[in-house]
């Protein structure tokens, strides 16, 4: 029986997206995907874990939303104005 993992490392998130873990790190960083460091000790070189529902909220924040068409309207002319053209 094989074991459902809760968290996923840097390389595993670089790879299934197609970036560079230089990349994931920035998101990381940025505060854009959230992330545990599960260094040896406090302060030292971070080893990061990122969870399930960290990757979720990650792809909602960055999911391509189709565009509001707006209407625009025509503004009013001012009865003072005078156009010289």
């Amino acid at each position: 029986m094989t074991a459902i993992r809760a968290f996923t490392t840097v390389p595993e998130i670089a790879v299934s997206y197609g970036v560079s873990q230089h990349s994931v790190l920035g998101w990381i960083a940025h505060g854009e995907l959230a992330a545990i460091s599960v260094a040896r000790r406090a302060g030292g070189r971070p080893s990061w874990r990122i969870s399930r529902e960290a990757v979720e909220r990650f792809e909602a924040a960055r999911a391509a939303t189709p565009k509001l068409s707006t209407t625009k309207t025509r503004r009013t002319k001012s009865p003072d104005v005078i156009e010289f053209f």
